[in-house]
């Protein structure tokens, strides 16, 4: 037998068949479930949504559990360590013959500062189990009440605070780690005998099951062993309550631990290029996961953007021992590509119904885990339910996107993509803008290369799911209510709009938009805005322009950290800097339990319904569509012949009503097509309907009285006068009315509609005696008595010179003064 295959054996014989253990668990495998989940995996141990309520006992019991999981997945790492340090002392053993598998230089490369890695993790392990051992004898020996005490005496922060000392090894590792596979693929094609090694690396559990890898996957295990050590500090941090000694050493370890990520995240963004002819270099620029629609069919993927192309790619998880893989979906070239957005694009109504049953799901199965801190119902029942709630999410984050980027390629191919976040799409978009402006040298790539590096390259790991996180102390949960003022520092007159996102679990809408406003520098809307939040930590703002017949352009956005130390259940008002544009708006917080998620709730009607009742709903003094009719007359009708005395078409006037009692959005966006003509209708028709006239009945006679006052002057002061006992939303929205009307009449030479002419189509609308046709006594009134005295009331009114301004919004009433945020 060769010397290599007897060093093999003999090494096979003394260390792998002695190493011990449930190989069962692979805490690297996401879909291992074992009876006790390792804290390295991507499913942690189960730990309440929040710890800042349990008492320090509880703490404790789950910082034992921890520690336990821990070790079990040490000694599941020795294991892999000690079958890499087999087979390179086998292939050392063999590169001193005369008939070597690899040069000794070979064999330095692919294991380096393996050895010095099992040493640090064999100090570690043997350390952390002594300590846990002696913690056990004395729980055994000390009575049930004891065993608190004996739980505080546990410290580990000095071992931890050590092991993290030594990660500078790792850094050697990961420098060397693509030139030790590029020297395993190299000889694995080269030499049968080492293929064979290579190809089938075996390591025994403690039940004597093996388990078959390859030696490059054992070798991208110490690369995720380094990249978790961050998430079981942080395990352990929240577990450890802050007077405990061990809390400032596992802090230091954590900053230490973070600061060495940050460093080799630092140093590998260099080494993210891939060489191709001609001298040219790829670079990869961004990647992430968005829904990709083939045929109607939506599915996840993971994109990757290139300094030249687009690759989009499917994940794959590999089998056990196996390294996980991308495969190939499609590609674009930048060079010519052209890109379009849709805003609007809408749900089919069975979607939308079946995304909600998965959200009432969601929300059900999580108060479950919520509710399951102790563990009673086992382990296995909390990883397997879990489980299901990731795949939950995963259909949600697939199905409920409605944010569409279509690509299309000069060669004809195209691409629709769907993104679940508006500020998520603009950064995609605005990547993709800056690297199409320039001139690229389109190259067919080496597809098979390219998209075996993705498991190199990526720097998203995986779909971000929030089911899989904690839920931090300082993330909120309840009402976010935002009320969207005004916007300045636009550099031409636009219609635009604001878009307000939340982060958080999807159980609840996540985005809402204002109505766009009219064509203007300084755009206002006084629109408020409210989001039901669980776990919500940032939220996005963006400034939109909305273009008849074109793509809407993203002027600016921002970022805006959401506290609640810096939240209350008071208005606060701020100004943000999104690029050019500064937004006004402002913030309150409400925090509570939420309820189930319930069927989307629908926009309650605005027709027929009394003013008051319709302006608290949107949190206004002027309803929008009076505004929003107002503001689309001035901007196109002040110039059209008998506006507001020839009225639009009945099917027209009937279908905006019909928007706006529905969805105030779609409305503004029909308003922006519609005659308008039809636009004055539906305003007046809104007057019509109301329940109330706009003028309070009780009023009627005061005001008909004052008609007799021959002074106009005097009959002007007593008229405002009388104006001011009316209530607010009545007295604001008549004159805001009246302001606009005043302003169509300046231009009665075009329009040809004087105050008088606008005082006898509104007059009848806007005050009506308590009973059309009765006097206060009973009498019968002459219903053309009636007619002129609503005209004369209102056309007076149009005459004042010095009428209040009218107040179009409440006041948000703040904490502080007014700040300005620059983001």
């Amino acid at each position: 037998m060769e010397v290599y295959q007897e060093a093999l054996s003999y090494l096979e014989t003394q260390n792998v068949a002695e190493a011990g253990g449930d190989i069962l668990e692979d805490v690297f495998q996401e879909e291992a479930v074992s009876c006790f989940l390792s804290p390295f995996s991507s499913e942690s141990i189960d730990f309440p949504d929040t710890l800042t309520s349990c008492t320090h006992e509880d703490m404790l019991e789950k910082k034992l559990a921890v520690l336990r999981g821990i070790l079990e997945s040490e000694e599941v790492y020795l294991r892999e360590l000690d079958a890499l340090l087999t087979h390179m002392k086998a292939l050392r053993a063999s590169a001193g013959t005369s008939q070597p598998v690899l040069s000794s230089q070979q064999v330095q490369t692919i294991f380096y500062q393996v050895p010095e890695l099992r040493v640090v993790h064999q100090s570690f392990f043997s350390g952390l189990k002594a300590r846990l051992s002696a913690h056990s004898q004395a729980e055994m020996s000390s009575a049930q009440e004891m065993v608190m005490c004996s739980n505080y005496k546990l410290e580990v922060g000095d071992l931890f605070l050590k092991m993290v000392n030594s990660l500078g090894l790792y850094g050697g590792f990961i420098e060397n780690y693509e030139k030790a596979v590029e020297v395993v693929r190299k000889c694995t094609q080269s030499n049968p005998r080492f293929r064979t090694l290579a190809e089938s690396m075996y390591i025994n559990g403690a039940d004597k099951v093996r388990t078959t890898y390859t030696l490059e996957a054992l070798l991208y295990k110490p690369l995720d062993r380094v990249t978790k050590t961050t998430l079981v500090l942080r395990d352990l941090l929240k577990t450890t309550p802050v007077e405990h000694k061990d809390h400032a050493a596992l802090q230091e370890a954590l900053r230490l631990s973070q600061s060495f990520l940050s460093g080799v995240n630092e140093s590998s963004q260099s080494k993210r290029e891939v060489k191709l002819t001609h001298g040219m270099r790829r670079q990869l620029m961004c990647d992430g996961f968005v829904v990709d629609e083939s045929e109607g069919v939506r599915s996840l993927r993971h994109l990757f953007l290139y300094t030249d192309l687009l690759l989009c790619t499917r994940f794959k998880h590999a089998a056990r021992g196996k390294q996980d893989q991308y495969r190939f979906s499609w590609y674009l070239p930048l060079g010519g590509l052209r890109l379009r957005w849709v805003t609007g694009h809408e749900r089919p109504p069975d979607t939308t119904v079946r995304l909600q049953t998965l959200r009432t799901k969601m929300f059900l199965l999580r108060q479950q885990l919520h509710q399951n801190t102790k563990g009673t119902r086992g382990l296995t029942w909390t990883a397997r339910n879990r489980k299901k709630l990731e795949q939950m999410e995963l259909l949600l984050l697939t199905y409920s996107p409605v944010y569409r980027l279509d690509l299309h390629s000069p060669s004809g191919k195209s691409h629709t993509l769907f993104f679940s976040s508006l500020y998520i799409l603009e950064e995609w978009r605005d990547t993709l803008h800056k690297l199409t402006a320039e001139n690229i040298e389109t190259i067919p790539p080496d597809l098979l290369t390219l998209t075996s590096a993705c498991v190199k390259l990526r720097m998203t790991q995986q779909p971000h799911l929030h089911c899989s996180e904690a839920e931090d102390e300082t993330s909120l949960c309840g009402t976010v209510s935002v009320a969207i003022h005004s916007a300045s520092g636009l550099q031409e007159p636009a219609c635009v709009y604001v878009c307000v996102e939340v982060d958080g679990y999807e159980f609840y809408d996540q985005q809402a938009q204002t109505h766009s406003s009219v064509r203007s520098l300084n755009p206002h809307w006084d629109q408020e805005l409210s989001f039901q939040v669980d776990g919500a930590q940032k939220m996005m703002v963006l400034c939109v322009s909305q273009s008849n017949g074109q793509e809407d352009t993203v002027l600016g956005k921002t970022t805006v950290q959401l506290e609640s130390k810096s939240l209350s259940s008071r208005w606060r008002r701020q100004t943000l800097q999104l690029g050019q544009v500064e937004v006004t708006l402002s913030m309150k917080y409400c925090p509570h339990q939420l309820e189930a998620p319930g069927s989307p709730v629908q926009q309650p009607p605005v027709f027929c319904v009394p003013i008051e009742k319709v302006a608290q709903q949107e949190g206004v003094l002027v309803p929008h569509l009076v505004r929003c009719c107002v503001e689309e007359v001035e901007r196109r009708g002040m110039d059209e012949v008998g506006i507001y005395r020839i009225s639009g078409t009945a099917t027209d006037i009937s279908s905006l009503k019909a928007a706006f009692n529905s969805n105030l959005r779609e409305a503004v966006t029909k308003l922006r097509s519609a005659e308008v003509n039809a636009v004055s209708g539906v305003l007046k028709l809104y007057f019509r309907e109301l329940p109330e006239p706009l003028i309070p009945t009780d009023l009627f006679q005061s005001l008909a009285n004052t008609l007799d006052i021959q002074d106009l002057n005097s009959r002007l002061v007593s008229m405002l006068s009388l104006l001011q006992s009316s209530p607010d939303v009545n007295r604001n929205t008549f004159l805001y009315l009246l302001h606009h009307l005043q302003r169509v009449a300046q231009r009665h030479d075009v329009n040809k509609m004087t105050l008088l002419n606008l005082a006898t189509v509104f007059g009848p609308s806007l005050l009506r005696p308590p009973v059309a046709g009765l006097e206060q006594n009973g009498a019968t009134v002459d219903i053309s008595q009636e007619v002129v005295i609503q005209v004369q009331v209102v056309f007076s009114y149009l005459q004042s010179n010095n009428l209040p301004e009218a107040q179009t919004s409440a006041l948000y009433s703040s904490d502080t003064e007014d700040e300005t945020t620059h983001m």
